[in-house]
């Protein structure tokens, strides 16, 4: 989990986890952009209507565009070098 500035990992194996890593740098740079308190603000209203919008808890969470950019991209590790700013309004 991405709590600027911080990830929180379950436990200290997981750090040799590149994919998740990356995943989780993919969010701390989406906190930057909005300013911190207004990306979680912004996540938990659209998680709200993506559960209105799917009916599935998990559905509803996989497809918020920050989760969305952060999972299509958590694989490639050179994403963040060339990322443009506020590229996760292209996952809406």
């Amino acid at each position: 989990m991405a709590l600027f500035p911080f990830i929180l990992l379950k436990n200290k194996e997981l750090k040799l986890d590149n994919a998740l890593i990356n995943h989780e740098r993919i969010h701390l740079k989406q906190q930057v952009e909005l300013l911190i308190f207004p990306f979680y603000l912004w996540y938990i209203i659209e998680y709200i209507y993506r559960l209105f919008q799917f009916k599935n808890a998990a559905l509803a969470y996989r497809n918020i565009s920050f989760e969305r950019e952060a999972y299509e991209n958590d694989q490639n590790l050179d994403y963040l070098k060339h990322r443009k700013w506020y590229a996760f309004l292209d996952y809406l």
